[in-house]
């Protein structure tokens, strides 16, 4: 599933972090990892700098570039399969562009990263990049939770039965295989959805038909995680989708959540970006998110 990884980094802990994972998971799937840096010429010109800068100061920006470039390697120095590049570009344009032109399946990003000159991967770069890229984009943050350690033991993936989620559930269920993971298949039930007003409660008769429907979405996950030989649990919550999810995460010990960035219309549609936007924004462990390939307005809330 993934033969080439892409770890966009400025030296910063969190990409450092980062290429942790993108390592760990490089190893399970017997991947190249491409180490890269940006130099945003464009944003070291300044606001006043129309005459661009001059080629010396490149020069030291890219030498700035390889030197957070050998921050990562000292990460990935464990494997030979590593190719590194400086890149001139507007961040995730830059990012965006190499993932086509090298036929990257994964990138591995920290949501957080310096400020100045190299904020690319700072959280709104990221989430662009989570936006745009047609490949699952792995966010980490550099806090404890997010540590590699052993590996991956649980591995969540929120589903509500949609082609959107599946999308999710396709690659949770390959990194739960190869890392020997169990997997958690969790239908949350967004009540909030349905309230006319602040004192409204759903019928008994409307509660279970959503409850019945996500035990249905999460069996089926289930089963497609055992036919692959991994062990799978499922769960049905009622609440805020993201504080649920962040919630189940934590309570689970969970390494890594895996979930669409778009999902189905209408009532049951919290895989919709901005609720993958808000786990990944929070989440202490790493989020892979997966592209759900649909081209629905909605996605942008």
């Amino acid at each position: 599933m993934y033969d080439t990884i892409l770890v966009p980094t400025d030296g910063s802990e969190h990409a450092v972090r980062a290429a942790e994972h993108g390592l760990y998971l490089a190893r399970a799937f017997d991947a190249t990892v491409h180490v890269v840096n940006v130099v945003d010429v464009q944003a070291a010109a300044g606001p006043f700098g129309a005459g661009g800068v001059d080629e010396e100061y490149i020069r030291r920006l890219e030498a700035e570039g390889e030197r957070a470039i050998e921050t990562v390697e000292a990460v990935v120095e464990a494997t030979d399969a590593v190719e590194t590049a400086v890149v001139r570009g507007r961040p995730s344009e830059a990012i965006l562009d190499y993932v086509d032109e090298h036929g990257v399946d994964l990138v591995a990003m920290g949501t957080h990263g310096r400020t100045g000159v190299e904020r690319y991967v700072a959280g709104s770069v990221t989430e662009r990049v989570v936006r745009l890229a047609e490949v699952p984009v792995l966010t980490v943050r550099a806090v404890e939770r997010s540590r590699v350690g052993d590996g991956y033991d649980e591995v969540l993936v929120p589903t509500d039965g949609s082609e959107a989620a599946a999308a999710a559930v396709e690659h949770a269920v390959a990194v739960a295989a190869r890392t020997g993971a169990r997997l958690h298949a969790v239908n949350v039930v967004d009540v909030g959805r349905f309230a006319a007003g602040p004192d409204y409660n759903p019928s008994l008769e409307l509660m279970r038909y959503l409850e019945d429907a996500g035990e249905t979405a999460t069996d089926r996950v289930a089963e497609r995680a055992r036919d692959a030989g991994v062990d799978a649990v499922t769960a049905v919550r009622e609440g805020t989708p993201a504080r649920e999810l962040l919630d189940y995460a934590d309570e689970n010990d969970v390494d890594l959540v895996a979930m669409a960035t778009a999902g189905r219309t209408g009532l049951s549609r919290y895989l919709l970006g901005s609720t993958t936007e808000r786990v990944v924004r929070h989440a202490e462990v790493p989020v892979l998110a997966v592209d759900a390939g649909e081209d629905d307005e909605s996605t942008e809330e």
